[in-house]
């Protein structure tokens, strides 16, 4: 299948790209570019990539291509509070421009990577598909956006897949240390200790980035009817964890590693996610990884890089700094085009 993934030079990109080549597809990419330079070690080659701006990008962009596979947003909620209104400018009609793009070329299948932010702070015990989403920031505002928006568009030609995918962690070559179980590595092992200055209580579901990978191949190669307009959260059903507990994993990996937890007051998101309906419509897909295993990868890439603490806390992998660093650097302007 000749696929195009978007943000193919990020965090998932540059591990999916090359996995989905591995598996027998064509594949090529597009990405802005503002991550390209954040590699910690060499892997799978890159694939063929254009350099441009999702709200730039036109049905001749997707010439020839049967599938998209869009992950180029801005990442995280931190960024978001940033630019909000670029953040919907990027996010939500950045990524419907996408869509219309690949439709208008012909693409018949279209995977958005949504996320389990959407839920927010959850009232109910276990959240699913059909749950109320309670998005607390611009960046989990956009994906329900984008999921509407997108879904809308879905008739014969055009199926669009919603990849609620729980929080990443594990080891990537353009590796970030903005997500929580990735972060708390960097923590152990640059300075020994775990600090958290909150109680630790909040739920996040957990799913390796390999395993998003996984998921995304599946929705390509699975009978189109079966993925048709679904919206689907991707992770396990063991792998819902309080962030104190995720801290407690990671301190009994690393070594000498201390945990201490403040207490406070909570994070006001907090949800624990049901993944029992991609079980059901997609029993090819399960997930390989536990955090555990995704500590002791990351462990073994920073004795493997040597990584310090000034690679840990390097603007390349934190998308906040990163950003600030091409607007005060002027690369990009106020609206997060290039100069």
């Amino acid at each position: 299948m000749r696929v195009v993934v978007t943000g193919s030079q990020g965090y998932i990109g540059s591990l999916l790209a090359p996995y989905l080549v591995a598996r027998g597809h064509d594949v090529t990419g597009i990405d802005a570019g503002f991550f390209e330079a954040g590699k910690v070690y060499d892997a799978a080659d890159d694939v063929a990539t254009t350099r441009k701006d999702v709200r730039l990008l036109t049905a001749a962009d997707f010439t020839g291509a049967e599938a998209v596979v869009h992950l180029a947003e801005l990442s995280n909620d931190p960024l978001a509070l940033l630019s909000s209104d670029v953040t919907h400018d990027i996010n939500h009609r950045g990524s419907v421009n996408v869509a219309d793009a690949a439709k208008s070329a012909g693409a018949s299948r279209f995977v958005y990577a949504s996320s389990c932010s959407v839920y927010g702070a959850a009232t109910e015990d276990l959240v699913n598909e059909e749950s109320p989403l309670h998005p607390q920031t611009a960046y989990a505002v956009c994906k329900e956006l984008v999921e509407r928006d997108v879904g809308a568009m879905a008739d014969d030609d055009f199926s669009p897949t919603f990849l609620r995918n729980a929080t990443a962690y594990g080891a990537s070559p353009r590796l970030r240390f903005d997500v929580v179980l990735n972060n708390l590595c960097g923590l152990a092992w640059t300075t020994k200790e775990i600090r958290m200055e909150s109680d630790g209580t909040p739920w996040r579901p957990l799913v390796h980035v390999r395993d998003i990978c996984e998921a995304v191949a599946c929705c390509l190669e699975v009978p189109r009817e079966r993925v048709h307009g679904e919206v689907l959260n991707v992770g396990d059903g063991g792998a819902n964890f309080q962030i104190r507990q995720i801290a407690e994993i990671v301190g009994d990996v690393f070594p000498d590693c201390r945990v201490t937890v403040a207490g406070r007051g909570p994070d006001a998101r907090s949800y624990r996610v049901s993944f029992a309906k991609i079980a059901q419509v997609l029993p090819e897909f399960k997930c390989d990884w536990t955090p555990e295993q995704g500590a002791r990868e990351l462990l073994d890439v920073f004795s493997r890089v040597g990584l310090d603490a000034a690679g840990f806390e390097s603007r390349e992998h934190t998308r906040l700094k990163q950003i600030k660093y091409l607007l005060e650097s002027r690369q990009i302007d106020e609206h997060f085009y290039w100069q």
